[in-house]
């Protein structure tokens, strides 16, 4: 694998994205909207009934306590450690609506004083609780308290907060609403909810293609590295099939063949496919990637197809010409078979087409054609192999669609590999995928982190 490592429980994107950002430009000390205004206006005298029923309501006692404290947290050397049994006790009055937001903004801001994030979330969830918050603020503190929540473990009640800020659809200055549901993928990862969480990415994935619009490749990334690093398995492999059908940069496509490799332990039969795909886009770098595909392929039955990969061993220096005498070997072996080899194409070729033809001969007349290119003929007979009894459907399936790719029947090809199970599946979901790369037109730029 490359760039795809990390540690098991990796830092969420609630720590990523700093308190900061979360806070939307409301970092500093929050004003308590009116209290002091209010608990004047309570002494006076109301001029009618309408402004006396929109008027806060905050018990004397509460007022009593409150002004005091508020006082001495606007002291720049205000001590919140000590002052923290006050701050608790007026919590613990707050009875009225209005008095809960007040509360609320104490604590809240006096928990951003005093780096005290139980008090910070306390406040958070007094005043969201208090249904006093400003409609444009709720989903802004919703936000907050899921983060502060997941900051102290509590699972549950940021899960809550998330999904009301989700709900309200909060989005803030480098944070759009797709940022804050992202959050909710990291909030299970966080839980070790890893299916949950990439089942979540792709829902997002999903919504966002269905608007019509580019998809963060970190989305990708951070889906198909969670699922790597636990082996979700069947999962995975839908979420890379997208991956490098949206995204289909080199480094991906090396990662989408190495982690199938890498999950999967392949014969030759079935490795050939997978590694015929990492040469056709470009990913076999490795002196081993050449050496297995060497082995897989067998240089007596598929010459030709041998002497190409060790020739582009040796010219991107893989494999120096000259440095492993069992390459040079191979090498040798195929040269002196390949005219042979294509002497005898007409009478296989036949000899497949017969009434009588045993599947034996017609499978080898295509991984024969296959191997030199002639992609229509050699898909005419896994088309005749898979109408035979005792095939193996799930090999002639991919071969055939590879076929199909090869003489550029795109949507016939995608057709034949979606059909292909078994362990055989992920290798088909890469090659369907290639096809679609291949029949696409040149893709939009991919939107960059807080799209």
């Amino acid at each position: 694998m490359t760039n795809l490592s990390s540690p098991r429980r990796p830092a969420s994107l609630a720590r990523q994205l700093a308190l900061a950002v979360a806070l939307a430009s409301g970092t500093a000390v929050l004003a308590v909207p009116g209290f002091t205004d209010a608990a004047h206006a309570q002494k006076k005298k109301k001029k009618d009934e309408q402004a006396q029923a929109a008027a806060p309501v905050y018990a004397k006692e509460f007022v009593a306590a409150y002004t005091p404290v508020e006082t001495a947290l606007k002291d720049p050397a205000a001590n919140v450690a000590a002052l923290k049994p006050q701050i608790e006790a007026i919590a613990n009055m707050a009875a009225s609506p209005d008095e809960k937001l007040a509360a609320g903004g104490m604590l809240f801001n006096a928990g951003i004083t005093g780096k005290d994030m139980t008090l910070q979330l306390r406040g958070a969830e007094l005043m969201l609780g208090s249904g006093k918050v400003k409609p444009e603020d709720t989903g802004r503190f919703a936000f907050v308290a899921s983060q502060l929540a997941t900051a102290q473990n509590q699972f549950a009640k940021a899960e809550t907060y998330l999904q009301q800020a989700i709900d309200l659809n909060y989005s803030g200055p480098n944070l759009s609403t797709y940022d804050v549901r992202m959050n909710m993928a990291e909030l299970y990862f966080s839980q070790e909810r890893f299916a949950e969480g990439v089942a979540y990415i792709s829902q997002l994935i999903a919504a966002r293609k269905a608007e019509g619009q580019p998809v963060n490749p970190n989305w990708y990334r951070r889906g198909v590295q969670i699922a790597y690093n636990n082996e979700l398995v069947p999962q995975i492999y839908d979420f890379v099939q997208g991956w490098v059908i949206d995204v289909p940069t080199q480094e991906n496509w090396r990662d989408a063949v190495n982690l199938t490799r890498n999950l999967n332990d392949y014969d030759g039969p079935v490795l050939l496919d997978l590694l015929r795909l990492g040469k056709r886009v470009g990913t076999l770098k490795e002196k081993n990637d050449y050496v297995f595909y060497i082995e897989a392929a067998d240089t007596r039955r598929l010459p030709m197809e041998v002497k190409s990969v060790i020739d582009e061993a040796n010219a991107t220096g893989a494999i120096p010409k000259g440095s492993d005498p069992w390459v040079d070997e191979q090498l040798a072996t195929a040269n002196s078979l390949i005219a042979e080899d294509r002497a005898a194409l007409p009478a296989l070729e036949r000899d497949a087409n017969a009434p009588a033809a045993k599947l034996r001969t017609v499978l080898a007349a295509g991984d024969t054609f296959l191997s030199y290119g002639e992609y229509a003929k050699a898909a005419s007979f896994y088309e005749r192999s898979l109408t035979m009894p005792e095939v193996d459907r799930n090999l002639a399936l991919t071969r055939l669609g590879i076929a199909q790719i090869g003489a550029g029947n795109i949507d016939a090809a995608r057709e034949t590999l979606s059909k292909v199970d078994g362990p055989r599946s992920p290798i088909a979901k890469l090659w369907s995928a290639y096809a679609s790369q291949s029949a696409a037109p040149a893709a939009p730029a991919v939107a960059a982190a807080g799209s």
